[in-house]
C-alpha cells in the first residue's frame, strides 16, 4: 500500500484524475527551476539521501592498521503542504461540472514550487542546500530598467561566463517582480524581449515564483543537481462529513558543482527597498 493513502479517500478515481489535472496544470510553468538544472530521478520515497562521492577519515578503528571512512551524503529534505476540499465540489466534478472549486490546491502548488525554487537559488541552510546564487563568486549584474536594457544585461552576463570557460546553452529565470517588470511590461506582452533573449542564450527564459530577483544559468550539465526522491504527490489524511484533508508531499536536495555556472541579476528596486529597511 502507498504511505499516501489515496484508496483511503472518499475520492472517485474520476475525482483524483480531476485534482492529479488541476495539479499539474498548476506546478507546471511555476517550477521553474527544474527547467534550468539537472534533475536526477525521481527516486522514490525510500531514497534518502544524494551521494557526494566523497568521505570524511575517522579515528578509533576497530582493529590496529585499518583506515575507517565515513562516506558523505547529502541528506533530502521531506516538504508537506496540507489542503482540503469540499466534497461537495468533489461530487460536483463526478457529475461533470466544469468550475470545481480547486483553490486550495491550487494554494497548496503555489506554495511548494516557492519553496522548491527558492532552495534552489537562494539556499536552505537547515535543510544543508546551498543555492545557486549564493554559491556564485560572480559579481551581480545591476539592472538598469526596461526590457532593452535587461536584453544588453544578459548579453553582458553571458559573455562574462565564456570568459571563465562556462560554455551555454545558457537560461535566464525571472523571479515574479521581474518577470513583471522585464516581460510583462515590455511591447505585445513580452514576446521581443523573450525572442531577443532566447537569441543571446539559446535557452528558455523562465517564469520563477519564490526567486526574488533573476539568475544567468548555464544549461551545459552537471553544474547544478536537482535530486528528487519522491517528486510531488498529493496523499490523504482524513475526512468528515463536508471536507476532504489532503496534502501535497515532496523530497528533494539540490548541489551545485560549479558556481561559477551562473550569475545573480539584480534590479535597482529591490536595492532602493532595502535601503529604507535600513
Amino acid at each position: 500500500m502507498s504511505h499516501l493513502l489515496r484508496s483511503h479517500a472518499p475520492i472517485t478515481s474520476e475525482g483524483w484524475q480531476g485534482i492529479d489535472d488541476e495539479a499539474r496544470e498548476r506546478l507546471i510553468p511555476s517550477l521553474g527551476a527544474r527547467r534550468l538544472v539537472d534533475f536526477l530521478g525521481p527516486h522514490g520515497w525510500t531514497h534518502s539521501a544524494m551521494n557526494l562521492g566523497r568521505v570524511t577519515a575517522i579515528d578509533g578503528a576497530l582493529e590496529p592498521g585499518v583506515d575507517a571512512r565515513i562516506r558523505r551524503v547529502l541528506p533530502l529534505v521531506e516538504i508537506v503542504i496540507p489542503f482540503e476540499l469540499s466534497r461537495e465540489e468533489l461530487r460536483a466534478g463526478d457529475r461533470g461540472a466544469e468550475d470545481v472549486d480547486y483553490d486550495p490546491l491550487d494554494d497548496a502548488a503555489r506554495r511548494i514550487a516557492r519553496v522548491e525554487n527558492a532552495a534552489v537559488f537562494h539556499g536552505w541552510g537547515a535543510a544543508g542546500i546551498t543555492g545557486i546564487l549564493e554559491a556564485s563568486p560572480h559579481d551581480a549584474l545591476e539592472h538598469a530598467g526596461g526590457s532593452e536594457a535587461f536584453v544588453g544585461l544578459v548579453a553582458d552576463g553571458v559573455e562574462q561566463l565564456l570568459r571563465v570557460g562556462i560554455d551555454g546553452p545558457y537560461g535566464v529565470a525571472l523571479g515574479e517582480e521581474m518577470w513583471s517588470d522585464v516581460v510583462e511590461g515590455s511591447e505585445r506582452g513580452g514576446y521581443p524581449v523573450l525572442r531577443h533573449l532566447e537569441q543571446i542564450t539559446e535557452g528558455p527564459t523562465v517564469w520563477t515564483p519564490g526567486l526574488r530577483q533573476a539568475a544567468l544559468v548555464s544549461l551545459r550539465g552537471g553544474d547544478f543537481l536537482f535530486d528528487s526522491g519522491q517528486d510531488i504527490s498529493i496523499g490523504y489524511t482524513s475526512h468528515d462529513a463536508a471536507r476532504v484533508q489532503l496534502y501535497l508531499e515532496e523530497t528533494f536536495t539540490f548541489r551545485v558543482a560549479t558556481p561559477e555556472g551562473a550569475i545573480a541579476l539584480t534590479r535597482p528596486a529591490a536595492r532602493s527597498r532595502k535601503a529604507r529597511r535600513t
